[in-house]
Formats: C-alpha cells, structure tokens, sequence
C-alpha cells in the first residue's frame, strides 16, 4: 500500500499520509507526491476542495523521516533538502482549490509545516502541534516557514514555541487562530472535514482562487535570502549529534558548535 493514499470522492480529493508505523513521518517520495497532486488538481470543475489528513488514528504527520537526515554529508545537502520543502508548501498554497487540513493527534515538523500551508484547519481534542528541533535535532526552520507560521498565529508565539520546543493544544490552536474548529474525536472530525469540503464547493470558485494567490503573494514578497542559517545548523556538530541521539532516544548534549 501507498505511503501517500489518494482518492477523489464526490467533488473532493481525499489526500491520506499513510506510514501510521512511524506517526506518517514524510519520506521524500511522499512530500513529492503531495506536491504533484496539488500541482494537478484540475481546474474544470471536477475538484472543488482538498482534504488532507494521517492514517492511523495517532498522528496528522510527524515531520520528516529522520532517518534520511543521515545521507547529508554538505551543505548543498541541507540546502537542497529545504528547497524541496519549500517547493513542497508552496504547491501546497499554489494548489487551486482550496486545501483542508483535518488534523488529528501529532501535527509537527514537516507534517506542522504542511498543515500551516493549507487554506483551513480543523483538529481534533487530541491535536499536539509544534517545532520541538531545539529539544531533538538542532536543525532549522527555513524563514519562508517561519513566515508562513508567524502570519498565522503571530512571531511571538512561533518564538515562544520553537524556543522552548514544546507542543500547542487543541485549545491553545484554535484561540490564536491556527484552527477554526475542534471536534471531539477523529470520526467527529472526518465527518465535519467532508462537509466542509461540499461546503467549500459551493462558493465561488474564481474568488477564493483569487483570494488564496494574493494571500500567497503577498506572503512571497517578503521572502530573504536564508542560505547561510540553514548552513550553520545542518552542517553543525550539534546537528549530527542530535540526529543520532534522537534516532537512539537519548538526550543529546548540545555544544552550540
């Protein structure tokens, strides 16, 4: 079975991150997946919304898989690996029609960055979404994410939250705008992620088309060269030492080297 499932029921494409072994941690053939299938979602009609979600029951996503972290050996490695990210997000926010993140249980890392790059979000009670790479890894988010994320929920709080690595509740989410809705449970959940999608299919599909590019074209124009910051973390000692303790579930001793 696939590792990214996909579907088109009714007028919607269901978009499924399927490695519930491993809380759908992203391989790197599952974010390019993800990002061809938005690059072509069709626009005559037969696709009015995009629902994305996790397998499993435990987990939306749990960031990338870091296991792949250990083939990076230079810096191209870690600046390649975030442009594919970037690519990722921003085919995500380029998709045409509008995009649902239905987020149950672990949303962080890689899977966070998807979710922040949809349209809406909607989670259940269990939801737990972060950055916590300053307690695991060492490594960095690129500033086009952090931009993304402060314009959602505000710089202080992306601070605060990546800084002490810890996890929002579903409560927290919803009260500084990162979702609009919380349902009780997954079932709740999937249930209301469909009728949004109708929902959404019965609005004008040129306004919010509209509206989804200006947003992320205004979103763009901010864009900074973030090439030197990346490089300081993945090619640190730390880095590679956080990996491997993560990987090991020890608790790495960081040197700020």
């Amino acid at each position: 079975m696939t590792d990214l499932m996909h579907e088109i029921r009714g007028q919607t494409l269901w978009i499924t991150f399927n490695r519930p072994q491993a809380r759908n941690a992203l391989t790197f053939g599952m974010y390019e997946a993800l990002a061809d299938l938005c690059r072509t979602v069709p626009t005559d009609g037969s696709v009015r919304a995009v629902v994305l979600s996790g397998a499993g029951g435990k987990a939306f996503a749990a960031g990338t898989d870091m296991t792949q972290f250990r083939a990076f050996e230079t810096a191209q490695d870690a600046l390649d690996y975030e442009a594919q990210v970037d690519a990722v997000l921003d085919a995500v926010e380029r998709c045409p029609v509008p995009t649902v993140a239905a987020i149950n249980g672990a949303c962080t890392g890689g899977g966070a960055g998807i979710a922040a790059a949809c349209d809406l979000r909607i989670a259940s009670a269990s939801l737990r979404f972060g950055f916590p790479i300053a307690r695991t890894l060492g490594n960095c988010l690129a500033a086009a994410n952090l931009a993304r994320l402060s314009s959602l929920m505000g710089a202080g709080r992306v601070r605060e939250i990546i800084f002490t690595a810890r996890l929002m509740d579903a409560e927290e989410a919803r009260s500084c705008g990162l979702i609009s809705e919380i349902l009780p449970d997954e079932a709740a959940l999937m249930e209301r992620a469909e009728n949004l999608a109708v929902q959404l299919g019965e609005m004008a599909p040129l306004t919010l088309r509209a509206t989804k590019e200006a947003m992320r074209r205004t979103l763009a124009a901010a864009r900074v060269d973030d090439a030197d910051l990346i490089e300081l973390c993945y090619m640190s000692n730390d880095f590679r030492h956080g990996l491997e303790a993560f990987l090991a579930r020890e608790k790495p001793q960081w040197t700020g080297a």
